[in-house]
């Protein structure tokens, strides 16, 4: 048994899902497939999410209609659109989150996210899966909510490992056969819909392997492989081959966008291997995340995230950052949606630099500014070097204000701003 995983730009349009296929039957073999919504479905379900909480009841109607047009436009050219068994299913998930919309209210944020957004993966699941058993590739389709237990933190939700394991294996009984669920998705004890935080496909299929021990982990990516930086930011980049699980590791916490951050661990528990490869070019080797570390520090990796916030906080009365104060200040970044990438203190001032939703940093100033004295920049850049030889600052960034930098024996990071 392997899994694969499909992300948003392998199954953005009707030609793709079809080359998705070509990929399936082509591998020959029992398989669980895991896919992310399609295309940036994600990114305008959020849009919906923001217009609700906004109160902008008109965008939310706009939004939602161009949604459905964009599957309603994949499926039609895939000759699902006079599939009675398949209209019913789309039709009953279109209408739970447009009922969902219209008679439940913001007034906790994550929970509503989760709500919302999870109808990305149902939606291209479902079309996935009845095109292929149209098609003569016969698979089950599994909802993932019924499979991954998690705790009840909406929009970081964590995993019951032993809970989901069994629910796991008693539905993927029959090794013989294909398996289409979705990424990012589970539930609560109460089967409330969770998320496991975004770009969470990745660990989904993890998740999956684990509980199933598969023999490989296979994520399709639109790159050759693992690359030690964004080819659309950076000239020249390399492919690593080979890397080890704590490298790995330690470019996801980094911020890597081609491994979801805990995507790794269940993995390296049971050495399962995870390969990343192309979509577009079947030909190509991919890359290997497995223990062996020999080539983890030959080449330099370049980290980019833009738009970040930079906080600085400090006590009121000038008295030190101390461990109780950090405490209380994960806790309030936990409850209101941060999620820091780079933190730095000195004696007085404790500096963070993190991705928070635009729509929810109102709400963490305010939950700071009750204890804290918080300066902060917006739509800040975050630059990392991993191995960094002979550095200098990229072209990209070489003109742009340095506002923290933090150095270490084999990682130089950099948090930058645009000059006016």
């Amino acid at each position: 048994m392997r899994v694969f995983k499909f992300g948003g730009a392998s199954v953005i349009d009707a030609k793709s899902v079809e080359n998705l296929k070509k990929i399936i039957t082509q591998e020959g073999e029992e398989l669980v497939i895991i896919v992310s919504a399609m295309g940036k479905s994600t990114n305008k379900l959020e849009g919906i999410w923001e217009a609700k909480i906004n109160g902008e009841n008109e965008k939310v109607d706009i939004q939602l209609n161009d949604l459905i047009k964009y599957h309603e436009n994949i499926y039609t050219k895939l000759s699902l659109g006079d599939h009675q068994p398949f209209l019913k299913q789309f039709h009953t998930l279109f209408e739970e989150l447009n009922s969902f919309l219209k008679t439940n209210s913001p007034s906790d944020v994550s929970f509503y996210y989760d709500q919302i957004v999870c109808y990305g993966e149902l939606f291209s699941t479902s079309i996935i899966s009845f095109y292929l058993n149209k098609e003569g590739v016969k698979n089950t389709w599994l909802d993932a909510r019924e499979l991954i237990k998690t705790s009840n933190h909406f929009q970081e939700a964590r995993v019951n490992w032993e809970k989901s394991k069994k629910l796991i294996q008693e539905q993927i009984s029959n090794l013989n056969k294909t398996y289409i669920s979705q990424g990012f998705i589970g539930s609560n004890s109460t089967n409330q819909t969770t998320t496991l935080g975004r770009e969470g496909s990745d660990y989904s299929a993890a998740i999956f392997a684990w509980a199933l021990n598969a023999s490989e982990v296979v994520i399709w990516k639109d790159v050759k492989g693992l690359l030690n930086a964004d080819p659309k930011l950076f000239d020249n980049t390399v492919q690593l081959k080979n890397i080890s699980f704590k490298e790995a590791i330690e470019l996801s916490y980094l911020g890597a966008s081609v491994i979801h951050p805990k995507t790794i661990k269940p993995l390296q528990n049971k050495g399962i291997p995870l390969v990343i490869k192309s979509f577009i070019d079947l030909n190509q080797e991919g890359s290997s995340i497995q223990e062996n570390s020999t080539n983890d520090n030959s080449v330099p990796s370049y980290i980019y995230k833009p738009n970040q916030i930079l906080l600085s906080i400090s006590t009121k009365d000038y008295s030190f950052i101390f461990e109780d104060h950090l405490s209380d200040l994960f806790r309030l970044f936990a409850e209101n949606g941060l999620k820091v990438h780079l933190m730095q203190n000195s004696a007085l001032s404790f500096s963070i630099c993190g991705f928070i939703k635009s729509a929810l940093i109102p709400r963490l100033l305010e939950a700071l500014s009750v204890k804290y004295l918080v300066k902060y920049n917006e739509r800040v850049d975050l630059l990392t070097i991993r191995h960094y030889q002979d550095f200098k600052l990229p072209k990209l960034v070489e003109k742009q204000e340095v506002l923290l930098e933090q150095r270490s024996r084999s990682t130089i990071r950099y948090v930058l701003k645009k000059r006016n």
